[in-house]
């Protein structure tokens, strides 16, 4: 049975995930004039793929010591790609925060209903 403490484990993971590209995103632009910097990512597609496999253990496999951020090679960095996956990346997470935020809800009107 998927229940709601399933729901906020994925929301959380989704969560760290956009962070963790938020940091990429951001050390990119920081980068941007620095000799040899190589372009980091997250590709979501990679964790999100399919909902047949857990979200968790791609994950686990993909953190690891080193984390999920991937060296995309030598990249020409666009600023303005950048600043809209920025801003794209902010939207995800102010939906998976409601998200999180309607499940909590969700629980507290369970256990209220149940006193």
């Amino acid at each position: 049975m998927f229940t709601s403490l399933d729901s906020m484990g994925k929301v959380s993971l989704m969560m760290d995930l956009i962070a963790q590209k938020q940091r990429a995103l951001g050390s990119n632009l920081a980068n941007i004039d620095t000799p040899g910097y190589v372009r980091r990512d997250i590709n979501f597609g990679d964790y999100l793929n399919s909902m047949n496999s857990p979200l968790e253990t791609k994950l686990s496999e993909a953190l690891g010591p080193s984390g999920v951020i991937e060296e995309k090679g030598y990249e020409e960095i666009d600023p303005a790609q950048e600043l809209m996956q920025i801003q794209e990346n902010a939207l995800l997470y102010t939906m998976a925060t409601r998200r999180m935020s309607n499940l909590i809800t969700e629980m507290k009107t369970v256990i209220n209903v149940g006193k």
